[in-house]
């Protein structure tokens, strides 16, 4: 799981694509969330592909997180 002694062991260029990572991580998850609560959309979509395109998008941002989290040092 992640340690806080191991973040700070990262070399500067690897803390950065963590951070860029859990930014991207939120963007796919505040899309997805928006996706399924914004009811007007400025194109044509059924509301039940809406919604499912914004549980899609929540779904990948967990397995984003999980693989975040997870990675291993080379």
């Amino acid at each position: 799981m992640f340690d806080i002694n191991t973040f700070k062991q990262k070399s500067p260029q690897q803390r950065f694509l963590f951070i860029f990572g859990l930014i991207i991580l939120l963007c796919y998850f505040f899309l997805g969330v928006y996706m399924i609560f914004w009811k007007d959309i400025p194109f044509e979509i059924a509301p039940t592909y809406r919604i499912l395109f914004g549980i899609l998008l929540i779904v990948y941002a967990l397995i984003r997180f999980y693989r975040l989290v997870n990675q291993k040092d080379n």
